[in-house]
């Protein structure tokens, strides 16, 4: 069986799996997303999906609540919604989000509980929120996020407040929480501590009332921002471990393992000891 690499004509950029682990959506350079279905360590090719004119960046799956729903971004400036039809099991693109004036490079669904909502952010330094409503209409919000472009923008999925984060080339990241008075998402905070583009963001699913949020960046570091409940200020624990840029930040469903893929073709595990210490529980070489 061939690989899933050299199903792709180019880069790979994303590989995501959907809620329940049995299919796998990659992303790439090819201008293409392909969906995979997964049994046991075997993979079979059953969609390619076309529709992009540039290099396609991130994938993000719906939660099931919502049908079998994958979402793409693209350098083309535009995400693009595919849905899988029950009956025929045939994909098609049902919707496109083309507010964006540069290369969208984020796209992630919000948590269940908060409906199917989509958060973009984009080369023009902008995040935009897009909401689906069970009618097949959609309405979509716009903020000024970032003095360059957002590489990153992420939900907050350990709570039911609807709040994300973004990262962006000004090396800051910034927490959003939805105002219902300003009908619009505000600023709760800007962190600092990276001293080059922020690329990748991740919160912790973690049950624990205390917020994690990880943020990976191209200054060859890793921070894990953390909130204690009834406090508004955030504490940052960084990571300087890694010899190259950072790419990629991913918590284990349980919320107490980071996995960080670097520049280096290594993934690294990362545990707080009782101390609240980072240490490296693990590793794999590419």
């Amino acid at each position: 069986m061939a690989s899933i690499g050299s199903l792709h004509n180019d880069v790979i950029h994303d590989a995501v799996l959907d809620y329940y682990g049995k299919r796998l959506a990659t992303c790439s350079s090819d201008k293409t997303i392909k969906i995979f279905e997964i049994e046991g360590d075997q993979h079979k090719l059953i969609e390619t999906l076309q529709g992009h004119d540039g290099p396609v960046w991130q994938v993000s799956w719906a939660h099931p609540k919502f049908g079998v729903i994958l979402a793409s971004c693209s350098f083309d400036g535009r995400v693009l919604i595919w849905r899988e039809d029950d009956g025929t099991r045939t994909w098609s693109n049902i919707a496109q989000h083309a507010t964006h004036t540069e290369s969208v490079n984020s796209v992630q669904w919000s948590p269940a509980e908060l409906g199917a909502v989509l958060v973009c952010g984009s080369s023009d330094g902008s995040v935009s929120v897009v909401e689906f409503n069970d009618d097949g209409a959609t309405s979509a919000v716009t903020v000024p996020a970032h003095s360059g472009a957002v590489y990153a923008a992420v939900w907050d999925v350990a709570g039911s407040v609807r709040r994300f984060a973004t990262g962006g080339a000004d090396g800051l990241v910034k927490v959003w929480r939805y105002d219902s008075v300003e009908n619009n998402y505000v600023e709760e905070a800007t962190l600092e501590g990276h001293a080059d583009w922020v690329r990748d963001l991740a919160w912790a699913p973690s049950i624990l009332p205390k917020s994690y949020l990880a943020s990976a960046s191209e200054d060859k570091s890793v921070i894990i921002w953390t909130m204690e409940p009834g406090e508004s200020a955030w504490q940052k624990k960084v990571i300087t471990a890694f010899t190259d840029t950072v790419w990629r930040v991913s918590w284990s469903l349980s919320g107490n393992i980071l996995a960080v893929s670097s520049g280096d073709n290594k993934i690294t595990l990362w545990k707080e000891n009782l101390k609240e210490e980072w240490e490296e529980c693990g590793n794999i070489e590419g």
